[in-house]
């Protein structure tokens, strides 16, 4: 008797969309974004600078937002030139403001050529390294007294991360929901979309980055909730990039050198991620790590799941170009198995079984739970539900 445990389809209840196959090369579709109106927070430079780039060279008209004014105008001054599209511009914003945001929305739809935003882009971040180095060892503060207790701590990291993206997300469902005119290009269904940019701190815990890993595993949380709710109640699809370290001036120099010899992701592998996301209206309800390209030779087996094939040991990966003596030697350690070279690798709940084994048992026990009650049961909760909205109605 097999121990698998029948669960309810989720996914085609909430409109998600099935694993993408990441091992060979996914299509952008350049022509769905060309005349697209996409709103990146953070912008101005590193991943945010690259979206924008990419895809105002496919002919989307950018509205970016940031902090830092000088580096947001040149940038956008730079995308007229290089595009011929006066319809890229820059407003300053402060993402942790609910008031700048909101102007920054408002202004978004004034200046879009079609009075409309298709695309949010929640990629605004910090990182503060001395508020994280102080709330995890405050007697590292010289201006402490001993005798006394310390100050609250300083959570501008946040405010930002997390504060700065729920307003963010808040108002993207507000405005992407009113979008119902023209969608460019022609004769094409109505895109709303939203990208949450996380981080390798969403799904891992980020030794002394306290207050970067709780915001960013909140965005994670963020994401698992919107993706459930969104396409049905809204209308618009949500999709998650957690990219691993990236060499961006997010990246604080002590970071680098502890990653020294270790491999970086690329901010190109993040913004192609980001394009097949953009270009692609029938990906719902994914999430993906990118992290350093690796060559690989993985073998398939029974027990891998979607495009993520079972690695059975070390020797399965080996870190490097893929060029053909290297492809030779992989293939070389194993008798099966294919070479691949990769940065963008799907993120499934499997995943997180070696790390947290508790979220694997709830969700056997839950499905478990499910499965014998059977949809007779689903029904009854339903009925009882609605019952007891309809006795609060009649009591008021």
């Amino acid at each position: 008797m097999s121990d698998e445990i029948p669960s309810y389809p989720v996914g085609d209840l909430t409109g998600q969309s099935p694993p993408i196959d990441w091992s060979a090369p996914v299509k952008v579709d350049v022509s769905f974004v060309k005349g697209k109106t996409i709103l990146v927070t953070g912008g101005a430079s590193g991943i945010g600078a690259g979206f924008c780039k990419r895809w105002a060279s496919y002919g989307a008209n950018i509205i970016m937002g940031d902090i830092s004014v000088a580096a947001g105008e040149d940038l956008i001054r730079g995308l007229r030139q290089s595009t011929g599209n006066p319809n890229h511009h820059f407003v300053e914003v402060d993402i942790s403001n609910w008031e700048s945001q909101v102007r920054f929305f408002q202004e978004a739809v004034r200046l879009s050529p079609t009075g409309a935003i298709d695309t949010v882009v929640a990629n605004a971040g910090v990182n503060i390294q001395s508020e994280q180095k102080f709330f995890n060892d405050p007697a590292t503060a010289n201006y402490l007294d001993p005798a006394s207790v310390p100050p609250p701590p300083q959570m501008r990291t946040l405010d930002v991360n997390l504060t700065g993206t729920l307003y963010t997300a808040h108002l993207a469902l507000w405005f992407l929901s009113k979008n119902t005119g023209p969608n460019p290009p022609e004769n094409t269904p109505r895109d709303r979309h939203l990208l949450l940019i996380g981080s390798v701190g969403s799904v891992y815990p980020l030794i002394s980055q306290s207050f970067y890993t709780i915001s960013k595993h909140a965005i994670m949380g963020l994401f698992r909730v919107l993706r459930m709710t969104s396409v049905a109640v809204h209308g618009i699809r949500v999709n998650m990039i957690c990219p691993y370290f990236v060499d961006t001036s997010l990246l604080s120099s002590r970071a680098g050198f502890l990653l020294a010899g270790g491999g970086m992701g690329a901010v190109e592998d993040v913004v192609q991620a980001g394009s097949v996301f953009v270009s692609r209206p029938d990906i719902v309800g994914r999430a993906v790590f990118v992290g350093p390209r690796l060559a690989t030779r993985v073998c398939q087996s029974e027990n891998s799941v979607g495009d993520m094939p079972e690695i059975h040991s070390l020797s399965d990966i080996a870190i490097g170009p893929l060029d053909e003596g290297h492809a030779k030697a992989l293939i070389q350690e194993g008798d099966d198995g294919v070479v691949q070279e990769r940065a963008i690798w799907e993120i499934y709940s499997t995943d997180f079984q070696n790390v947290d084994v508790f979220t694997k048992r709830m969700v056997r026990l839950v499905n478990a739970y499910g499965a014998a009650r059977g949809w007779s049961g689903y029904f009854m909760d339903m009925f009882t539900s609605v019952k007891k909205v309809m006795w609060g109605l009649i009591r008021r």
